[in-house]
C-alpha cells in the first residue's frame, strides 16, 4: 500500500500529461513543427532573377579585379618595372578597387538572396543606393562645371606630353588617343617640343621627332610597326610635316569626340542607373 501511495500520484499525472500532449498534436500537428511558408510563383521568379542578377555582377567585377591584378603583374614582370610610378598612382590600381568593390556587393546580394538574409540584402541595398547617389552627383558636377573640367583635362594632356617616356600608363593612353583621333600633341605637334626628349636640343636620337603614333602611316610595308617614322619631324616645314603627320591637337579632337558621342554616354549612364535600380526593387 505504501508503494502504491508514492506510485500512484505519479504515474497518474504522467498519464495525464501524455493524453494531453497526444490530444494536442493529433488537434494541431503544426504547432511543434510549423512549415515554413510557401513561395508564390512572383516571389519564385524574383529570387531566382536576383539571384542570376548578382551572379552575372559578381563575375563582371571579378573579370575587372583580374585586369587590375594582370595589369600590375605583368608591368612588375617588365624591365625597368621597379622603376615606374608607386603603387599608389597606379591606374591599374582603380581597376583592382573597382573589381573588389563590385565583387563583395554582388557576393552579399548572391548570398542574401540565397540564405534569405535581411542583414545581407539591407547592406546590398544600401550599397546600391550609394553607387547611385554618387552618380547622380557626379553627372550633375560634369553639367555645372564643364568649362573648368576641360581646363583639367587639357592640363591632365599637357602632364602626359611631359612625362610620356617616364610612365608607360601615359604612354599607352597618348599613343591610343592619338592613333584613334588622329591628332598629334594637344593644340598641334609643335607640343612635342615641350618634351625632353622629343626637344631638338636634346641629345638623343629622338631630338627633333614625335611618337609614331603621330604619323599618317606607322605600319612600314603595311604590316612592320615602324617606331621611327616620326623621328626628325619638327625640323621640317609645315607642308611637309602635314604630308607624315597628323598635324591637328588632341585637344579639339577629344572635345569634338565628346560632343558627338554625347548621346551614347548618356545613354549608357541612364541603362547603368536602371540596373541599379533593378537590383534595389528586387532586393526589397
Amino acid at each position: 500500500q505504501a508503494s502504491r501511495l508514492v506510485e500512484l500520484p505519479y504515474s497518474s499525472f504522467d498519464d495525464n500529461d501524455d493524453d494531453d500532449d497526444d490530444d494536442t498534436a493529433e488537434q494541431d500537428p503544426g504547432v511543434w513543427y510549423p512549415d515554413p511558408p510557401k513561395l508564390s510563383p512572383f516571389s519564385r521568379c524574383v529570387h531566382y532573377l536576383a539571384f542570376l542578377w548578382n551572379l552575372l555582377f559578381l563575375l563582371l567585377g571579378l573579370l575587372i579585379l583580374a585586369v587590375g591584378v594582370w595589369g600590375l603583374l605583368t608591368k612588375s614582370s617588365l624591365p625597368g618595372g621597379d622603376r615606374g610610378v608607386p603603387l599608389g598612382s597606379d591606374p591599374m590600381l582603380l581597376f583592382v578597387l573597382a573589381g573588389l568593390v563590385a565583387s563583395a556587393v554582388s557576393l552579399a546580394g548572391c548570398l542574401g538572396v540565397l540564405r534569405a538574409s535581411p542583414c545581407l540584402l539591407r547592406f546590398f541595398l544600401g550599397a546600391l543606393l550609394v553607387f547611385g547617389g554618387l552618380e547622380l552627383l557626379g553627372g550633375l558636377l560634369l553639367l555645372l562645371l564643364r568649362r573648368r573640367l576641360r581646363d583639367a583635362l587639357q592640363d591632365l594632356l599637357l602632364l602626359c606630353l611631359l612625362r610620356y617616356q617616364e610612365d608607360p600608363d601615359l604612354q599607352f593612353l597618348v599613343d591610343e588617343v592619338q592613333r584613334s583621333l588622329q591628332c598629334c600633341g594637344l593644340e598641334s605637334y609643335r607640343d612635342w617640343e615641350s618634351n625632353l626628349y622629343f626637344n631638338c636640343s636634346s641629345p638623343g636620337v629622338q631630338a627633333c621627332g614625335v611618337p609614331a603614333s603621330c604619323c599618317r602611316q606607322p605600319l612600314q610595308g603595311g604590316s612592320v610597326p615602324n617606331a621611327q617614322c616620326g623621328f626628325g619631324a619638327l625640323a621640317l616645314g609645315p607642308a611637309a610635316a602635314a604630308a607624315l603627320l597628323h598635324t591637328g591637337g588632341c585637344g579639339a579632337a577629344m572635345a569634338a569626340g565628346l560632343r558627338g558621342q554625347a548621346g551614347a554616354i548618356a545613354a549608357g549612364a541612364v541603362t547603368l542607373l536602371l540596373l541599379e535600380a533593378v537590383g534595389a526593387l528586387m532586393a526589397l
